[in-house]
C-alpha cells in the first residue's frame, strides 16, 4: 500500500479498539525502567532468514546478507517486525534506531522507514506481525523525512547509506515524535523532522522496519533495502523473550507398533551447513542424544526414526538445534513429551481438526480449550492453510521461492496450533488448498496445465497445478512423519504417496488420499454437462443417470490397501477408523437453480430457529459422493471393517449414516467443522410432507439422497447461524473442532461437536452444537439387515477374539472384527455356506470351520470354538 492508504488504516484502527479471542497474556511490562533490544544479524552467517526476534512479510523477501537484514525484493509494503519487543498503552518514552541502506534508489514513492504501533486483526503480538498496520516514519528514495502523511518541506540527504533515529516523548496526553536521519559517511551531513499531537493509541504495538518500494514485477524485482545495528529502548515497552519463533518452531511425531517418528519444523536455517539437530530424550534428570540429523534442504525439517520404542510410561523430549554463528555456536530448544500409548485405556479420546482459514490466528481460544478434553491423539485432515493466508497472494515460481511462500503458510497453521500436539501424537494430511489448489483432481500425479491460467481452467483438466519438487516437499512437512506407506511407489512426476493405517491405542486408522488418485470429472462426464469447477452447467443434464461410470476415486492401489487393511487386526486393533481429506457423501444445499458454488460466502446466515426455505442439494464433485460407483465400492469395503469414518473439508459439520443400495446399509461418518471457515456450506434441504426426522431432531435430519442420487441419513448438522458474537465471520459460521471418543470396553464411538470458543467445563461458555454428542456402536458401521444368520459363537479358551467370515459360494470375505468378550453372533446377508475363522493374531492361533449353514432365523444351538 502507499503512504496515504497506510495512514487512512492507522486512522481506522486507532479508533476501533483490538478484538481479543484469548485469555490476556502474561503482563512483562517494564514500566518505570528502559527495556532494550538490539539486533545481532553481524552475529549471523548469511542465510535466508533473518533470526528468531523477527517476523519478516514474506518470509522469502528477507535474509541475513554481508550481516545485514537485507529485503531481497522491491515490492509494497515489506515489513520486519521485532517479536519480543513491543510498545504499550503506558506512559513512557521510545527511542529506536537502525542503519539503512538504500540498495534500490530509483524507485518512485518508495522509503524504509520504522512502523510504530503495529496492529493486527486481534490483540496479539502475532497477528501483528502478519497483518499489521500502523505509523511509519521514515525516508523517501528522494531524502524526504515524512512522519505518517506529514513529510518534511525543504532538507533533503542524498546518501544512500543514513542512520536514522526516531525518539517518541509523552506531551501531556499524546506524543510529540522527533526523527533524524544523518548519511553513515558523514554523520554531519543530517536532517531533523518532527510532528505533535500523536495519539498515545496510534503508538502502541508492534515495531517493525519497513521496505516500500511499489512495483509492478515485485517477484521478480531487485534488493531494496538492508538494515543492520536496530536498537530499541525506552520505558514505553512491553518485552518478552519468550515470543521469538524459530529456529525450531515446532515439532510433531507418531508412534506406531514400537516406531516413533518425529518431525521438527525449522526456519531457513539449511545454509549453515554445520547445523546439528538432535533429538534429545530425557532419562531421570539427564537428557540423552537419540538422533543428530540436518535440514531437509526445502522442506527444512529434521526428520527422526527411533525404531523399537520400548518406553512405557511418558517421555519427556526436545529438540536441540547447534548453530554455528560467527561468534560461535548457539543452542536452541523445543521441548514436548512422547506420550504414553493409552493401549490399557478404555477410551481413546481423538480431537479432529480441518479448515484452517486465517480469519481468527493466532486462534488463542482454540488449543485452551481443546486442552480441556484431554485428548490421547490429534488429527488435522486438511486444508491446514488457504491461499490467502497472510496478506500476500501466493507465490508460485521459481520453485525455491515457492518453497519459502509454502513454508510461511505452514509456519502460521503452527504458531496456532502446536501446544495441541506438543505433547500427543498427530496425523496430518494436506487437503487441495495446502497444494494451491481450490479443488482437485489429482489423476495419479500428472501435470495440470496452467498455460490458459491459474484457475477452474487448469484444476478441472485434472492433475498438479505445482511443480513435483514443491508437492513432494509439501507432503514432506505434512506427512512424513506418518507410519510407513503401505505401497511407498511414487506416481505420475514422481510424486510421492503416504497413505497407510496407523495403530495407536488399539484403535487403526486408515489414512487416504482421496485427491490423489481421482479423475476429473471433464474427462468423464459427455461435454454435454459442461463441467466448470466440479460442477455441471448444463441445468439440463441429469448426472444420475452417469452413476456406473468408470472412474477412479481412490484408485486401484488404495482400494487393494483398504481390502488388506479392512481383515488386518493384528497389533492388538480393537476398532478401525477411516481418515480421509473428505466424506463419500454431499452434504450441502443451494438455492434451487444454482449452478456453482461462488455465491455460498455471500449466502444468508439465519438467526437461531429459522429454516432456509427454497434450497436443493448441491452437485459438488468435489466430494467423495461422485464417482458414485467408486464410492459405493470404497463404502463396501470399509464396511467390513465396521470402520467408523472421519473427515474434513466440507466446512460443515454433519454426522450421517451411508447408505450403498439402501439407507442405513453402511456406516458413520464425522465431517468435523472447518477452524476458520472460508466457505460457510449449509444443509437446509426442501422436504416432502412425508418427510420422517429422526425423533427429537430438526426435519433436515433423516434420509436423503444427495445429489449424486446417494443414500445418506442425517443424524446432525451444524449450519452457519447468527450468533451475536464478534467477529460474526468467524462464529456466525459454525467453526470449531471435534472430539470422537472409542470406548474400547463397551465398544461404542461418541461423536462430539463443540464450537470455537466453548469452553468444555464450563457451562456457561455455551454447548455443544445442536445435535450432538452421538453415541453409536462399533457394529452399527456395517447397518445392513441381516438376511441370515450363523450359529453364536461361543469361544471356550479365548477372550476378544478376531472373527472373519467368508461367503464360501463367492470366495469373499463378508466381515472381520474383534469381538467383545467370548460370544458372538455373526449374521450374514444372504443364506448359504460360510467359512468362520477365529484368531489371536498376536499368537498366530487361528481356529477355521468350514461349511457353516446359515439359515433365516438365528440357530437355537451356538458353535462351540475352542482355538
Amino acid at each position: 500500500m502507499d503512504r496515504r492508504d497506510a495512514v487512512k488504516a492507522i486512522a481506522i484502527t486507532s479508533l476501533t479498539p483490538s478484538l481479543v479471542l484469548a485469555r490476556p497474556r502474561k503482563n512483562h511490562l517494564l514500566t518505570g525502567r528502559a527495556a532494550e533490544h538490539s539486533s545481532n544479524w553481524e552475529q549471523w552467517p548469511d542465510m535466508l532468514w533473518v533470526g528468531p526476534d523477527y517476523w519478516g512479510n514474506r518470509l522469502q523477501d528477507w535474509e541475513i546478507r554481508n550481516g545485514k537484514a537485507v529485503c531481497n525484493i522491491s515490492g509494497k509494503n515489506r515489513a520486519l517486525h521485532c517479536l519480543t519487543t513491543q510498545t504499550t498503552m503506558e506512559a513512557g518514552r521510545l527511542e529506536t534506531e537502525v542503519t539503512a541502506s538504500l540498495l534500490n534508489d530509483g524507485a518512485p514513492e518508495g522509503y524504509v522507514a520504522f512502523r510504530l504501533g503495529a496492529k493486527g486483526h486481534f490483540d496479539d503480538y502475532r497477528s501483528a506481525a502478519v497483518y499489521g498496520q500502523g505509523l511509519d516514519a521514515g525516508i523517501t528514495t528522494e531524502g524526504h523525512l515524512f512522519i505518517g502523511e506529514q513529510q518534511q518541506s525543504g532538507g533533503q540527504l542524498s546518501g544512500k547509506e543514513l542512520r536514522l533515529r526516531l525518539l517518541a516523548e509523552p506531551q501531556g496526553n499524546s506524543y510529540r515524535i522527533t526523527l533524524e536521519a544523518s548519511e553513515v559517511n558523514n554523520a554531519s551531513n543530517k536532517t531533523t523532522y518532527s510532528v505533535d499531537n500523536i495519539p498515545t493509541q496510534t503508538l502502541a504495538g508492534n515495531l517493525a522496519l519497513i521496505a516500500h518500494f511499489p512495483g509492478e514485477q515485485e517477484n521478480e524485482t531487485p534488493s531494496s533495502a538492508a538494515f543492520a545495528e536496530w536498537k530499541i529502548s525506552g520505558t514505553k515497552l512491553y518485552q518478552d523473550d519468550s515470543q521469538v519463533w524459530g529456529p525450531v518452531c515446532f515439532a510433531y511425531y507418531t508412534l506406531h507398533q514400537g516406531i516413533l517418528k518425529l518431525n521438527a519444523q525449522l526456519t531457513p536455517i539449511e545454509a549453515l551447513t554445520d547445523h546439528q539437530v538432535e533429538l534429545q530424550l530425557k532419562e531421570g534428570s539427564t537428557w540423552k542424544t537419540v538422533q543428530t540429523k540436518q535440514a531437509d534442504p526445502e522442506a527444512r525439517i529434521a526428520q527422526f526414526r527411533v525404531e523399537d520404542w520400548s518406553y512405557k510410561e511418558e517421555v519427556p523430549y526436545r529438540v536441540r538445534l547447534t548453530l554455528p554463528l560467527l561468534n560461535g555456536a548457539q543452542e536452541f530448544f523445543y521441548e514436548g513429551a512422547i506420550a504414553q500409548e493409552p493401549t490399557n485405556s478404555s477410551e481413546i479420546r481423538t480431537a479432529v481438526f480441518s479448515c484452517n482459514a486465517d480469519y481468527g490466528f493466532p486462534d488463542n481460544e482454540i488449543a485452551p480449550n481443546v486442552a480441556r478434553h484431554q485428548a490421547h491423539l490429534a488429527l488435522f485432515l486438511g486444508d491446514q492453510f488457504y491461499e490467502g493466508t497472510s496478506d500476500f497472494p501466493i507465490q508460485t515460481a521459481p520453485v525455491d521461492k515457492a518453497l519459502l511462500d509454502v513454508l510461511c503458510r505452514w509456519y502460521m497453521f503452527g504458531w496456532s496450533y502446536r501446544e495441541i500436539f506438543r505433547n500427543i501424537p498427530v496425523a496430518i494430511i494436506p487437503d487441495d488448498h495446502d497444494v494451491y489448489h481450490g479443488n482437485l483432481w489429482g489423476e495419479s500425479g500428472k501435470k495440470a496445465p496452467t498455460d490458459e491460467g491459474w484457475g477452474y481452467v487448469a484444476q478441472d483438466q485434472g492433475g498438479y497445478k505445482m511443480p513435483p519438487r514443491w508437492v513432494n516437499a509439501l507432503q514432506r512437512m505434512q506427512t512424513s512423519h506418518l507410519p510407513d506407506p503401505y505401497d511407498p511407489t511414487p506416481i505420475k512426476q514422481d510424486i510421492s504417496v503416504y497413505y497407510t493405517n496407523w495403530n495407536y491405542g488399539g484403535i487403526s486408522f486408515a489414512i487416504l488420499e482421496d485427491r490423489k488418485f481421482k479423475s476429473a470429472p471433464q474427462h468423464i462426464l459427455p461435454p454435454a454437462a459442461q463441467v466448470m469447477n466440479g460442477f455441471v452447467q448444463n441445468p439440463e443434464f441429469d448426472i444420475k443417470q452417469y452413476s456406473e461410470l468408470d472412474a477412479d476415486l481412490l484408485g486401484e492401489r488404495q482400494m487393494e490397501f483398504l481390502e488388506a487393511w479392512v481383515k488386518d487386526w493384528d497389533q492388538g486393533t480393537e476398532m478401525k477408523a477411516v481418515l480421509s481429506q473428505t466424506n463419500f457423501c454431499t452434504v450441502a444445499t443451494l438455492p434451487e437453480g444454482t449452478l456453482i458454488d461462488q455465491i455460498v460466502p455471500r449466502l444468508e446466515i439465519p438467526e437461531l430457529g429459522k429454516y432456509v426455505k427454497g434450497d436443493a442439494p448441491t452437485v459438488d464433485m468435489d466430494s467423495n459422493g461422485w464417482p458414485q460407483k467408486g464410492r459405493n465400492q470404497a463404502l463396501k469395503l470399509m464396511r467390513k471393517g465396521f470402520a467408523f469414518h472421519i473427515a474434513g473439508d466440507q466446512h460443515l459439520a454433519s454426522t450421517v449414516q451411508y447408505g450403498v443400495d439402501e439407507f442405513r446399509d453402511a456406516g458413520y461418518a464425522f465431517a468435523g467443522p472447518a477452524l476458520n471457515n472460508l466457505w460457510p456450506r449449509r444443509w437446509w434441504p426442501t422436504v416432502p410432507e412425508n418427510h420422517q426426522p429422526l425423533p427429537g431432531q430438526p426435519k433436515y435430519s433423516g434420509d436423503f439422497l444427495d445429489g449424486f442420487g446417494n443414500h445418506m441419513t442425517i443424524h446432525a448438522v451444524a449450519n452457519p447461524r447468527q450468533t451475536g458474537k464478534e467477529p460474526a465471520r468467524i462464529y456466525d459460521r459454525s467453526t470449531g473442532y471435534g472430539i470422537i471418543t472409542f470406548n474400547k470396553e463397551n465398544r461404542t464411538i461418541n461423536i462430539e461437536c463443540w464450537p470455537r470458543y466453548v469452553d468444555p467445563k464450563d457451562p456457561s461458555t455455551g454447548a455443544q452444537y445442536a445435535g450432538w454428542p452421538i453415541t453409536i456402536t462399533q457394529q452399527d458401521n456395517y447397518g445392513r439387515t441381516a438376511q441370515a444368520w450363523l450359529p453364536t459363537l461361543e469361544i471356550e479358551n479365548l477372550s476378544d477374539a478376531v472373527v472373519e467370515i467368508i461367503d464360501e459360494a463367492q470366495d469373499e470375505l463378508v466381515y472381520a472384527l474383534r469381538i467383545k468378550g467370548n460370544s458372538f453372533d455373526p449374521k450374514v446377508f444372504q443364506k448359504g455356506k460360510y467359512t468362520i475363522r477365529v484368531a489371536e493374531p498376536e499368537t498366530g492361533k487361528l481356529k477355521e470351520m468350514k461349511g457353516v449353514q446359515a439359515s433365516a432365523s438365528k440357530p437355537k444351538k451356538p458353535l462351540k470354538v475352542t482355538v
